[in-house]
């Protein structure tokens, strides 16, 4: 039983070695950037005026912390799952070259995006929410650090049913997950940051519209009935849940002016 427990205890440690410092590193990294040393010059993408107390930040970095090491617990469950043979399909599809490789890591990302809004708009409205998300939404101006201020119910549901079954029924070479994850931390940080960072469009909107921007994320911490999705706008704009004013907000945190409407000279 201890060689087990020291077994278990050192794929731990492993996936906190990962995952750990690569969110650190790119979540100061985010927030050192734009909060400290391009504050002036890209003050005015700042989408809110006032700025979170220090304090504030800290409380957020450690429950991420917290969460990131919930993640390495789940990871510890898959390792064990993949040394039983539990995962045939993603053992076998890591010879299956580069275009499959690719192809899966797409596939995975789209399908934790739909996984992600229908949690999320259930935790929303569930009876679980005080328990479950409530963590959360104590970031309402987020920064860099609130990207997984999670409670422990919601680390454990975003990371345990998807990672746990989707390596089972879709063939993901492992190294696919290895990025995916950090796709998940890139985009989700950069979804807090507090500054609108896409490129619009000579008409207003965002370049790449169908992929949510900071200042579609930030309008959920600002009013929870809308904008759930995580990575791509498809599903609010298909269920109706995107908030009315999105690209009218959005064009005044990218400072420019949408076709027909007043010039945007303040963020809402």
């Amino acid at each position: 039983m201890p060689a087990v427990l020291k077994d278990i205890g050192q794929i731990w440690l492993t996936n906190v070695a990962i995952v750990l410092p690569a969110y650190i590193a790119f979540a100061v990294s985010v927030w050192f950037v734009l909060w400290v040393a391009l504050r002036r010059v890209l003050a005015r993408r700042k989408i809110r005026e006032d700025t979170p107390a220090p304090r504030k930040l800290r409380t957020e970095f450690l429950y991420s912390v917290r969460s990131i090491a919930i993640f390495a617990t789940v990871s510890v469950g898959i390792t064990l799952l993949a040394r039983a043979h539990a995962y045939p399909l993603s053992d076998r599809a890591g010879g299956w070259g580069a275009g499959w490789f690719w192809a899966s890591l797409a596939l995975m990302i789209v399908g934790q995006d739909a996984y992600i809004y229908w949690l999320h708009r259930w935790m929303h409205r569930s009876r679980w929410y005080r328990m479950l998300h409530r963590r959360h939404h104590f970031s309402s101006n987020p920064s860099p650090f609130a990207a997984y201020s999670f409670d422990v119910g919601e680390a454990l549901l975003m990371v345990a049913p998807f990672g746990l079954l989707w390596p089972a029924l879709i063939p993901t070479p492992w190294a696919a997950s290895l990025i995916f994850m950090m796709h998940q931390i890139i985009r989700n940080t950069l979804l807090h940051c507090g500054y609108e960072l896409m490129p619009a469009r000579a008409g207003g909107r965002p370049w790449l519209d169908w992929m949510t921007t900071t200042t579609h994320h930030d309008l959920h911490h600002a009013e929870a009935g809308y904008n759930y999705a995580a990575w791509f706008t498809w599903w609010d704009r298909w269920m109706g849940t995107e908030h009315p004013e999105y690209h009218a907000r959005y064009a005044a945190a990218a400072r420019v002016t949408l076709r027909g409407a007043e010039p945007a000279d303040a963020p809402a």
